[in-house]
């Protein structure tokens, strides 16, 4: 399994871009509408939450009903870090144990939020994405990003080594590469693009190109020839997990 890894790690790497792009034009899609910092925050914790497959909206009520009573405990990172999470450090980790405290919020979506805070924030992605100005940068010292671990991953682990995976034991097994960095999780997050478009079937899915899954995602690039490219890097992707 060890040599799987390294070879996705690798490919991963090597095909950074696709997944960019797809994220760039999601998170455009989803923010550059609001002016106000606050408002973005709070557009993006609905359509993170609404990202879970049964959302439990009884509780999610209360979680953003705090959150619009309390606006001024969220206008920037580090007073949203305390508001969830008195009393811990002020960094990224803080922010998903935090939040993943919260009514309506587990590891997935907690995890999923707090990389794409950290994405609009790491002076890659376009700057009028950004919420506040007050984010940390990523210390590989005293903080962590966790993978946001869904049925997709869990497939392709599973492909590769047959057990019971869920989210605390695929981040454990990522933490346990050798030489590796802790924002590595954030090279990692581009195996859920990669695995959802190469996913076929439903209780044992086969890892090939799957054209529909690839023209549901609504943000992804739709010309022909960046498909053909993609389902070329594809071949590859899925040649590593099905020898």
């Amino acid at each position: 399994m060890e040599t799987k890894l390294n070879e996705l790690y690798a490919f991963l790497i090597e095909n950074r871009k696709y997944n960019f792009e797809l994220q760039n034009n999601y998170y455009k899609r989803i923010l550059r509408n609001y002016e106000d910092s606050t408002d973005r925050l709070i557009a993006l914790l609905y359509e993170t939450a609404n990202t879970q497959s049964r959302p439990k909206i009884d509780k999610l009520k209360n979680f953003h009903k705090n959150i619009f009573e309390n606006k001024n405990s969220v206008n920037n990172f580090e007073n949203f870090v305390k508001f969830l999470n008195a009393g811990q450090n002020v960094n990224f980790e803080s922010l998903f144990l935090g939040l993943k405290k919260q009514e309506g919020w587990g590891d997935k979506t907690s995890a999923l939020f707090v990389k794409v805070i950290y994405h609009i924030h790491n002076g890659q992605y376009d700057e009028e994405l950004r919420i506040w100005d007050s984010v940390p940068n990523f210390n590989e010292d005293n903080d962590n990003l966790y993978l946001p671990v869904d049925a997709v991953i869990i497939n392709i682990f599973n492909k590769m080594k047959k057990q019971n995976w869920n989210f605390r034991t695929i981040n454990k097994k990522l933490s346990e590469i050798e030489n590796r960095k802790k924002l590595d999780i954030e090279v990692w997050d581009d195996l859920w693009f990669w695995g959802f478009i190469n996913q076929k079937g439903s209780s044992d899915r086969s890892f090939e190109w799957n054209e529909g899954k690839y023209w549901m995602l609504f943000d992804s690039n739709k010309s022909q020839d960046k498909i053909r490219e993609i389902k070329k890097k594809s071949a590859q992707f899925n040649s590593i997990l099905n020898k």
